[in-house]
């Protein structure tokens, strides 16, 4: 099979705030595709799959997949005027409703009675978020572009709360039968700013929410948690080779350990546990993607035909700098009530600063994560254009 005929897929992974970062690499992956020749409105991906923030910027490719390039322009104007105040409530009383409140029912809401019937559901009120994904998303373009064939599925998963099950929703313009592996199901279904809304949903950062799985409803949480194998959902839909874009962790600088080490403070813990959550398991996936790979090429040919065996090929862009650093330059770019109430749990501080990258929704922050994604795009131009097939060497001018 030629390379430019096999079915690609791309793969968004979750990180709040970080996955600006993808944006950055989206434009250059349009950049050095449309100098190579490629019609700029033309969508070099079949197939896309979002896991939380992932998710968001997926579906908003999909959205505008009859125009690739215009669809990537919208993602750069959102993420480069990006403000806290977008995402969840950053003002004063916001954070008295949300955070404050939960952090004390946290430290002593036995003695609170008064919110046992009204408790605070999470750190951050999230609710701008719902406002915003309505004005950015036109999914009346997500049902035309799969009518046209500028694209074949989109993909976005969440985690049940309700029944511990890791879920996956898919939209396609054809039937798809339904995958179903160890705490792993998929749904096909129409996307809605409620899928986007549960699989973005930050464990204890932003409330749970409610979506409709078969008929009952489970209250739903971020996709990356017991995400056991973030590249499946486009292999299942049909992907011969993906690209897929990290948030951190694989090929960023590793941090110098400190001659003395010090106690770790709750923001450290969080942010430990977060990276846990939105990187760990795709650097796990993709270790396994290319064993089961390698397992393949030593297999005669006729009976790799004989049991529908093929590999499959992967591009993995990620960070080549560690976000947490980048993010902990721009903490003072946060509202005062945001950097206050993080203050108290010690997310300003440089050794908290991992907790701090995933909420750091401003545009000097996200701005710096798109220039990098950029660069690190354009460092790896000839891998881009391998992948897609293309041979021609080009300026990144």
């Amino acid at each position: 099979m030629n390379e430019n005929d096999k079915t690609t897929g791309l793969i968004l992974t979750g990180g709040g705030a970080r996955a600006a970062y993808q944006v950055g690499v989206l434009k250059a992956v349009s950049v050095i595709l449309r100098e190579a020749g490629w019609p700029a409105e033309k969508n070099p991906f079949a197939i896309i799959c979002g896991t939380s923030a992932g998710a968001i910027n997926a579906t908003a490719l999909a959205c505008s997949a009859d125009n690739f390039g215009v669809g990537v322009r919208n993602l750069l104007q959102v993420w480069t005027h990006m403000n806290a105040a977008q995402i969840y409530r950053a003002d004063s009383i916001g954070m008295l409703r949300s955070g404050a409140r939960w952090l004390s029912i946290l430290s002593f809401g036995w003695m609170l009675r008064q919110w046992h019937r009204d408790p605070p559901m999470s750190l951050l009120d999230n609710s701008p978020l719902a406002e915003l994904l309505d004005s950015m998303l036109d999914y009346s373009g997500l049902d035309a572009s799969l009518a046209s064939g500028a694209l074949q599925a989109l993909a976005v998963t969440a985690s049940s709360y309700t029944t511990g099950q890791h879920l996956t929703f898919y939209q396609t313009l054809n039937p798809v039968e339904p995958w179903v592996r160890s705490q792993r199901r998929s749904q096909q279904d129409y996307i809605t700013t409620q899928h986007l809304l549960a699989s973005s949903a930050i464990p204890f950062i932003f409330p749970s929410v409610s979506v409709n799985w078969g008929g009952r409803m489970e209250y739903c949480g971020d996709g990356a948690m017991r995400q056991l194998a973030p590249i499946s959902p486009a292999i299942h839909l049909g992907a011969k080779k993906i690209l897929i874009v990290g948030a951190g962790r694989m090929s960023e600088q590793k941090p110098e350990a400190p001659l003395l080490a010090q106690y770790p403070s709750i923001a450290q813990i969080a942010g430990h546990a977060m990276s846990s959550i939105f990187l760990d398991s795709l650097a796990v996936d993709i270790e396994r993607l290319n064993r089961i790979n390698k397992t393949i090429s030593i297999l005669p040919q006729e009976l790799q035909d004989k049991m529908a065996l093929h590999a499959i090929d992967t591009l993995i862009i990620s960070p080549s700098q560690r976000l947490d650093a980048i993010a902990s330059k721009h903490i003072k770019s946060l509202p005062l009530p945001v950097r206050t109430m993080l203050a108290g749990i010690g997310a300003t501080e440089i050794r908290g600063s991992a907790l701090a990258s995933y909420l750091l929704f401003e545009s000097a922050y996200t701005t710096e994560l798109i220039e990098l994604g950029k660069l690190d795009a354009f460092d790896m131009k000839s891998q881009v254009l391998d992948f897609f097939g293309k041979s021609k060497s080009v300026s990144t001018e």
